[in-house]
């Protein structure tokens, strides 16, 4: 049972990357609009202050602010494609009908029963949902009809019928079973979402109310669970629902962190960003603590090993600095040195608390680019971003110091500590075919300079041991008949990966930005189609 929900957890979180990883980009983007129709900067730089910028950045930041209003449905199409198991596209299409479903016929079934509420919606737990006046479930409504949807679909979605009866199989029937479900939950949903909603408002009061505390909690957390895979299931709430506050933003209602820092930074009216935001300040730890470590690392292995991993370190933190991509770095001492791991935890979650004690709102989530995107055109009044800086250097050497002392105070063997065997090693060509040549099968043509899929695929124990490949940002996510048959030496030392995670039957390979194109070269490998 307990390796069933860790399958289920692990699924459903490397489907939440699909809607995730969008939104950055739209915010991204809504700053960059932002940035053509601020008067501040306009004053200062006066070339931008003429009808063809203005008019650009207005069409940006407008056209962008509709995905932010309509996280529900994308996070419905979004969990529907992650979870389902063959015929994602065509999943994707059937939870855009059921959505439509849905809020239709809980719109008609409240009319029924006299409680839409006329005039304005504010504070009354409706909202308008593409346009039909529903109860006010925000991305929550997404979530559970996304799971609804990819779990009818994987059953019936190859069900087919003989004779006349035969048009109406597949992916068509899987549509019709998901209309009685869809209007039946509308109907539940209609008694049962005020209760929910009034606990979970009470929840983010609690958190609210708990202040650096529960900060505290959240940002360590946020960390711990890196090795499950499962840290987005934490910060997401937080980022997109009433959990991460709630802030009226030109007379507009909005919930979530995120959502309500998007609306902030086109609001020139707002001086100071509202106090939810600090649920999005991941990027201490990111962009200056990790760094710290591994100038710590570096400092601390052994004089023959530093040029070895110097590379390697530099590499990683780069990445961390620039990208928000930690796993590299953190998998380098999360098995080796578990202790390290824990502090890193721990000085995450105080950055959170530093933040919010100075009254910085300056967020980082994904790098020092997204940081420069995000805070530095709203100017020091808004977000206060040099007072970021200097806490970040100060968790730059809280870092250093305090990792640098474990590491020789309890010999850790961390990145050069030990002459053999190190995670992050950096091969030659000549060692990588040297190794090859005694390790895997003869007939393989990979290069240092190219993904080697077939090594991959060998070192997970075959294709026949590999039941399913998807991956996430940083991680090919695979499930295996038989994980014993996976040789983590091969994947570590000769494939470039940084860390193997093993979960029952399921193993986590940690390639960084490289797994895209990681995943699809073993997906051409196994003779995987975009439709399986």
């Amino acid at each position: 049972m307990k390796d069933k929900l860790m399958d289920a957890m692990q699924r459903f979180s490397k489907a939440m990357f699909i809607p995730v990883l969008i939104l950055p980009i739209a915010g991204i983007l809504i700053a960059v609009g932002n940035l053509f129709t601020n008067t501040r900067l306009q004053a200062v730089m006066p070339f931008l202050d003429n009808p063809f910028t203005s008019g650009f950045g207005s069409l940006l930041s407008g056209s962008l602010t509709a995905i932010l209003t309509n996280l529900g449905i994308i996070f419905c199409v979004g969990l529907a494609v992650g979870l389902a198991d063959k015929k994602k596209s065509e999943a994707g299409f059937i939870s855009l009908l059921a959505f439509l479903v849905f809020i239709n016929a809980m719109n008609r079934f409240m009319g029924i029963r006299g409680m839409l509420v006329e005039g304005s919606l504010s504070g009354t737990g409706q909202a308008m949902v593409l346009g039909v006046q529903v109860l006010d479930m925000g991305v929550f409504l997404g979530l559970m009809l996304g799971v609804v949807v990819a779990f009818v679909h994987n059953r019936f979605c190859e069900t087919e019928f003989n004779n006349a009866f035969q048009i109406y199989g597949g992916t068509r029937f899987v549509f019709i079973v998901l209309i009685p479900v869809m209007v039946i939950m509308a109907v539940i949903l209609t008694f049962v979402w005020p209760f929910v909603q009034s606990g979970i408002n009470a929840l983010g009061s609690f958190i609210q109310k708990s202040g650096n505390f529960g900060l505290f909690i959240y940002g360590t957390l946020e960390r711990l669970l890196i090795p499950t895979g499962l840290h987005h299931l934490v910060y997401t709430p937080f980022l997109y629902t009433s959990l991460g506050g709630t802030a009226t933003v030109g007379g507009q209602l909005l919930e979530g962190a995120r959502n309500i820092y998007y609306a902030e930074i086109a609001d020139e009216a707002v001086r100071l960003l509202s106090p939810s935001v600090i649920w999005d300040a991941r990027g201490i730890s990111k962009m200056f603590g990790l760094l710290g470590a591994c100038l710590a690392m570096y400092h601390t292995a052994r004089k023959e090993n530093k040029d070895k991993i110097k590379a390697v370190l530099v590499t990683a933190a780069v990445t961390s600095f620039v990208a928000g991509v930690t796993e590299p770095i953190e998998f380098s001492f999360l098995f080796v040195a578990p202790v390290l791991f824990a502090v890193h935890a721990v000085l995450a979650g105080s950055s959170f608390v530093a933040l919010n004690l100075i009254g910085c709102r300056a967020i980082g989530p994904n790098g020092f680019i997204d940081f420069l995107l995000y805070n530095v055109p709203l100017g020091f009044a808004k977000t206060r971003w040099p007072l970021f800086i200097v806490v970040g250097l100060v968790y730059f050497a809280l870092y250093y110091v305090i990792f640098r002392f474990l590491i020789v105070k309890f010999n850790l063997k961390t990145l050069g500590r030990e002459s053999e065997g190190m995670e992050m090693k950096l091969h030659s060509k000549a060692e990588y075919k040297e190794r090859a040549a005694g390790n895997t099968s003869a007939g393989s043509k990979t290069s240092d300079e190219k993904v080697d899929a077939a090594l991959i695929v060998g070192a997970l124990g075959g294709k026949e041991n590999i039941l399913k490949v998807t991956n996430c940002y940083t991680r090919l996510r695979t499930e295996l008949e038989n994980t014993d048959l996976v040789d983590e030496d091969i994947l570590k030392g000769q494939t470039g990966a940084a860390a193997v995670i093993k979960k029952g039957k399921n193993v986590q390979v940690v390639y960084g930005l490289k797994v895209t194109a990681v995943r699809k070269a073993v997906d051409q490998e196994l003779g995987v189609t975009d439709q399986e």
